[in-house]
């Protein structure tokens, strides 16, 4: 099976965020990346579990914001890179995540592009939950990361 190497640039919807988290690589590549333990720290997420390895191919189920959603991982360069996506609810999205050290951190940068009938219906609105909702992501992993790794929800 072919997957998609990067967004969908020329999709009706693309967001690109990006945060500072002051917290070693390491263990803010295995925060993002475990995601049985996502509901733990997102408020958004209430159920999540990974099918598998971290690995191109494997399908992970996830529920946020009341939809549930099934994501295929497309690539995997680990600990600087991840890319997924798939269609959910008439919208195809692919999601990229790039982790780069800065110092005694990490630049998390988050792009995402969305197409389907419904974005083409709701262009401004969707593109704001979008965004939204990549705000929130990384401020919950900007949270979780810095608290240390004797946090409860920590699965690391």
């Amino acid at each position: 099976m072919t997957y998609p190497t990067t967004i969908d640039e020329n999709a009706p919807v693309v967001a690109d965020h990006t945060i500072r988290i002051a917290a070693p690589l390491e263990r803010v590549w295995q925060l993002h990346t475990g995601i049985g333990f996502w509901p733990g720290w997102q408020p958004a997420i209430t159920e999540a579990r990974l099918d598998g390895p971290v690995a191109p191919g494997t399908t992970f189920h996830w529920v946020t914001a009341g939809l549930s959603i099934d994501s295929t991982i497309y690539a995997v360069d680990a600990p600087h890179r991840i890319l997924w996506g798939g269609p959910a609810h008439g919208i195809t999205g692919v999601h990229e995540w790039t982790f780069t050290e800065d110092g005694d951190g990490v630049v998390l940068r988050t792009r995402e592009s969305w197409a389907g009938a419904p974005v083409d219906t709701d262009r401004d609105n969707l593109a704001a939950a979008l965004d939204d909702s990549l705000s929130a992501w990384l401020d919950a992993l900007k949270k979780e990361a810095e608290q240390g790794p004797n946090h409860s929800s920590s699965p690391i």
